[in-house]
């Protein structure tokens, strides 16, 4: 398809009352192709129908241009027709009357009959020939928005702009007409543009779908392709294996521009206090166990002890949207896969590098590798077993879910799928989810296993839906889970404030070590305000003597280290074998100044800082190989041996990482 429309750095800017202006968008790029069918969608304000009414001709942009087959729109025309919620038809007139209107003024040059025959046969199109000679007031609401569609259809246009169009209407009319508008656009090649709020109307209807960031100044924040073969039915496109995805991804954006609102609203510049830089923080996390630490500093005063005195704490449903939050410099700092600073630092965000640092391994260990309980009945209970059984079925995609590809889910996951020779790329499809999804799609069978952390593989098994196959006791005893990571400039900016970040997590994974407040961090940490759960999916404590009980019911501890001896200090030997992972996948290239950036991205001494001040001077910490499950060694003597030596992986790149200098932020 060749390229119809072209939206080229379109900027709108309305004056105001009191003689400021509101910027209602910039920076505008967008290409349609000709018979393409594109959903603008975002929270109202945002500017689609402004922008839609800029491709109309109705209104001209404060810079930047639209072009339709090349030519400047500068005003509206018969080319570019416009459905709008609220119908438009003249109440006097009947259907055909609304129509021929339309198509008089268009075709007028055309013989009387000719007209006539393109009017009736638009009629036909939409199925109103029972109601040809009615009036507006006697039609449906579904029946008059047949009539506008028709009458924008009638003239032939090259464009169709519909805005809202069935936004008004009631579900089962709303259905109906979506699939007769996809069959009319189909069968006659329509360039559509559409303006939406309904997500599953958008994933339906589209080729593409182009998702709008809250105003002022609202962008493109992500375009969707639509990989759903046409023709669709509504009723069957569920079924698709994108749909849920799709439909999850635009969810995604929305929430997440919701939360931006609400958090640059309470955002205010840095408040310096008790001879810190900035004491109100807003800190990101995700409901699972291993919050735990984040939870009782703010819940056990250990933030305000060491002068945090404002604090929020942030709860995001996925990993996505803390790297997104810290990308954005919405949040200050935030719990994050052990992976995450690296992955950020080498350009996993959006393909650029976001020099982030970490100071503090706030957890090891607590995760399990999860298997639906349909393979437990089958007798599959060992990776052996479970290669076999993918030896044995090969037409089926086997589907398991991580929750980030800078996570130690994933590449736990992908070490121990390698070892048993499953290439985890093509001899299963790795899926990402958030972690309280997870059940949710093993019971539906979208998901035959996963890799999470607790309590979701402890929940798995306790309501029989799976059961641990493996935990990371088994694959890698004592691995980072989570840390702390702020960007790089942040650190720069605010030195002393990061080490009193540090000094309150420490103490807080302290307090969760002490097997004497087990029971009160299960209770905080189970509440609403954190994992919402039940408190009997909370295990803390020592692990089980049998790493992986088949017994039923299946009970599996949580397995996580907060506190001690080689657990909190951040290892650069554990991020080098991380990021040797993350580029034997493909995620990241491997950087050759990975010595440099390993020193940016593990801050010990902010860590060793922060022990010091709260006398913790004897805590030892893990130097020297790492042993996984499978008998191998990794040192860090010779990264890319170790990668070429790896029998399954993709083809690696080997690359420079330039990051900015890191020069201290302006407060």
């Amino acid at each position: 398809m060749s390229i119809y429309v072209v939206v080229d750095q379109l900027e709108k800017v309305f004056p105001l009352a009191n003689g400021q202006e509101y910027i209602a968008l910039k920076g505008i790029n967008l290409e349609i192709k000709k018979g393409e069918f594109i959903s603008l969608i975002g929270h109202s304000g945002c500017g689609k129908s402004t922008l839609l009414n800029m491709i109309a001709g109705l209104d001209l942009p404060t810079d930047g241009l639209v072009t339709l087959e090349g030519q400047p729109i500068r005003e509206p025309g018969p080319e570019r027709m416009v459905v709008f919620q609220n119908y438009s038809l003249l109440p006097w007139l009947t259907v055909r009357e609304n129509i021929a209107l339309a198509v008089e003024e268009v075709f007028g040059h055309l013989p009387k009959q000719e007209q006539n025959n393109i009017v009736e046969e638009h009629i036909d199109m939409v199925g109103l020939r029972p109601h040809a000679d009615k009036q507006p007031h006697m039609l449906s609401g579904g029946q008059k928005q047949r009539v506008s569609i028709a009458r924008a259809l009638a003239i032939r246009p090259k464009l169709l702009l519909l805005d809202e169009p069935f936004g008004a209407l009631d579900a089962l009319t709303r259905g109906n007409l979506q699939e007769q508008l996809m069959e009319i656009c189909e069968e006659h090649e329509v360039t559509a543009v559409m303006v939406t709020h309904d997500v599953d109307e958008a994933v339906l209807l589209s080729d593409r779908i182009v998702m709008l960031t809250n105003g002022p100044g609202s962008k493109i924040g992500q375009i969707l392709e639509v990989d759903i073969p046409r023709p669709r039915k509504r009723m069957e496109v569920v079924n698709h294996p994108s749909y849920y995805s799709l439909r999850s991804e635009i969810i995604y954006f929305l929430n997440q521009q919701k939360r931006i609102k609400k958090l640059r609203a309470r955002k205010t510049v840095a408040i310096a206090r008790h001879g810190l830089e900035k004491v109100n923080l807003e800190i990101g996390f995700i409901p699972l166990t291993a919050c735990a630490p984040l939870a009782i500093a703010k819940e056990k005063g250990f933030f305000a002890k060491h002068g945090l005195d404002e604090v929020h704490l942030v709860r995001e449903s996925s990993w996505r949207g803390i790297s997104d939050g810290i990308a954005a410099g919405y949040l200050d700092a935030a719990q994050m896969p052990s992976g995450m600073p690296l992955w950020m630092t080498l350009g996993g965000h959006e393909n650029r590098p976001i020099p982030v640092v970490t100071s503090l391994t706030m957890t090891r260990n607590g995760n399990a590798i999860t298997l639906c309980r349909r393979f437990l009945d089958q007798g599959i209970y060992t990776l052996a077993d479970f290669k076999k059984y993918l030896l044995n079925s090969p037409e089926k995609i086997h589907r398991m879910g991580m929750v980030h590809p800078s996570s130690m889910h994933n590449l736990l996951l992908r070490y121990w799928l390698a070892a048993g020779g499953i290439d985890p790329d093509r001899d299963v499809s790795l899926k990402t989810l958030p972690p309280a999804q997870m059940i949710v799609d093993l019971q539906a069978g979208s998901i035959d296993g996963f890799c999470v952390g607790e309590p979701w593989n402890l929940r798995a098994a306790m309501e029989g839906v799976g059961f641990t196959v493996a935990t990371d006791l088994e694959i890698w005893p004592g691995h980072p889970g989570k840390v702390l990571g702020v960007r790089e400039d942040w650190a720069n900016a605010y030195p002393n404030t990061h080490i009193a970040l540090v000094k309150a997590l420490l103490e807080a994974g302290h307090y969760c070590a002490d097997p004497a407040n087990v029971e009160e961090v299960r209770r905080i940490v189970a509440s609403p305000d954190y994992v919402s759960t039940d408190v009997a999916y909370i295990q803390l404590g020592d692990p089980n003597s049998i790493a992986c009980n088949l017994d039923q019911p299946m009970r599996e501890y949580a397995h996580h280290l907060f506190f001690g001896d080689g657990v909190n200090r951040p290892s650069r030997t554990e991020h080098l074998w991380q990021m040797v992972q993350m580029a034997r996948w493909g995620d990241v290239p491997f950087p050759r100044n990975w010595l440099e950036i390993l020193e940016r991205v593990c801050r010990v001494s902010v860590f060793s800082t922060a022990a010091r001040e709260l006398g913790l001077l004897d805590m030892k910490y893990n130097r020297g190989s790492i042993q996984l499950f499978d008998g191998s060694t990794f040192n860090a003597d010779d990264p890319i041996a170790y990668l070429n030596s790896l029998e399954i992986k993709r083809d690696f790149s080997i690359a420079e990482v330039v990051l900015e200098s890191p020069t201290r932020r302006v407060a």
